[in-house]
């Protein structure tokens, strides 16, 4: 150390020997040399890695940030808290009143793709996903078979870019017995299809059944043609 002016002023100083005199070193060299010394390697072992680092500054900014909310809240931390878990609460009961939030149903989505098939092809393939459990794909082409199988019979018009609800709408026109079973296959083709729902078995059976049934029912005349049927026999008769 040493005093010049009346100000105390440190001076780095070596030491080399007790017989030579002291070594003082520059405050900005000496500065650079000390830099230098804790960046080996050596010093850093232990330091954090990137991520380490990362994390930290992002909960550092978690912390900062709900210490600044905790004081504009009423009531501080426990005012805050009380607001969170009310916000949760609400979020919770909207997911179980909702439910999975679930693409709705394209009303434009045709029945069939670009390849005709007959109904007994859609029924083999149909068998082919139910053996492995595969229902979803299983209740596709079940559903395919009953509306190709209700235009083999021409029971409805081949019409390309037909829906699963328009064809269930116009089948229980002509099969009124079996309406509220078409329409209910037809949703399930459009949840399984388009909603992202999942197909069970159970699904699967009752569209089965519903195609069996559609292969024995006799269709229903519509009024113009129990008034041509009529006319037809009058003029037998006559």
């Amino acid at each position: 150390m040493s005093l010049t002016g009346g100000v105390l002023r440190v001076v780095p100083v070596l030491w080399r020997s007790d017989d030579e005199p002291p070594i003082t070193i520059p405050r900005d060299p000496a500065r650079e040399a000390a830099r230098r010394e804790l960046s080996k390697r050596m010093y850093h072992e232990n330091d954090p890695g990137l991520l380490q680092r990362a994390l930290n500054a992002f909960w550092d900014w978690v912390d900062r940030l709900f210490g600044a909310a905790s004081t504009a809240t009423p009531g501080g931390s426990v005012g805050l808290l009380v607001i969170v878990l009310a916000v949760l609460a609400i979020v919770g009961a909207l997911w179980w009143r909702l439910g999975t939030p679930r693409r709705m149903p394209t009303s434009s989505a045709t029945l069939f793709d670009d390849r005709p098939r007959s109904a007994a092809e859609h029924r083999a393939t149909a068998e082919a996903h139910a053996a492995q459990g595969h229902w979803n794909q299983a209740v596709q082409e079940r559903m395919r078979a009953v509306v190709r199988s209700l235009e083999e019979r021409a029971l409805l018009d081949v019409r390309p870019g037909r829906t699963a609800d328009e064809a269930a709408s116009e089948a229980g026109r002509t099969l009124p017995d079996h309406a509220d079973r078409l329409r209910a296959a037809a949703r399930d083709f459009d949840d399984v299809t388009y909603g992202g729902r999942s197909a069970g078995e159970g699904t699967y059976r009752r569209l089965a059944a519903l195609d069996d049934d559609l292969e024995r029912a006799k269709p229903q005349l519509t009024n113009s043609a129990r008034s041509t049927a009529h006319n037809a026999d009058q003029g037998a008769a006559g």
